[in-house]
């Protein structure tokens, strides 16, 4: 089980879509944070870096890429959970391509999030 110090990041600009997945991530035990928007979770890293990111991928002014790759150039190494109602080839790809550790469609099943979120953090059921 993860310890409520593994610190798991979501950042979606849905307010809805922030409180299920933190209720979601609380009760299988991780330590979560959330943000609105990239431009307040890009101004928190330096402060504390989470275990993992849940980043949506479609979000007004910095979106989903853009703060995969502002995370990749300031130098913090976290793992990115990217999760989109909205599901393009080549987006995918890029992200993929970028690092991303998993790639879900919204609606998010709980059972594959949370496997997602162990396998990036330490590997395959090192929580679960």
């Amino acid at each position: 089980m993860p310890t409520p110090t593994t610190l798991v990041a979501i950042v979606d600009d849905e307010e809805s879509v922030r409180r299920a997945l933190e209720r979601l991530l609380r009760s299988a035990g991780f330590a979560v944070e959330t943000f609105p928007s990239g431009a307040e979770f890009l101004l928190s890293l330096p402060e504390h870096q989470p275990d993992c990111v849940v980043l949506d991928l479609h979000m007004p002014d910095l979106s989903g890429p853009d703060v995969q790759l502002l995370i990749k150039r300031e130098g913090f190494e976290v793992p990115i959970v990217i999760i989109t109602g909205h599901d393009t080839v080549e987006v995918r790809a890029r992200v993929v391509a970028r690092g991303a550790s998993a790639y879900l469609r919204k609606p998010v099943d709980d059972k594959q999030l949370l496997a997602a979120i162990a396998e990036a953090i330490g590997g395959p059921g090192r929580f679960f």
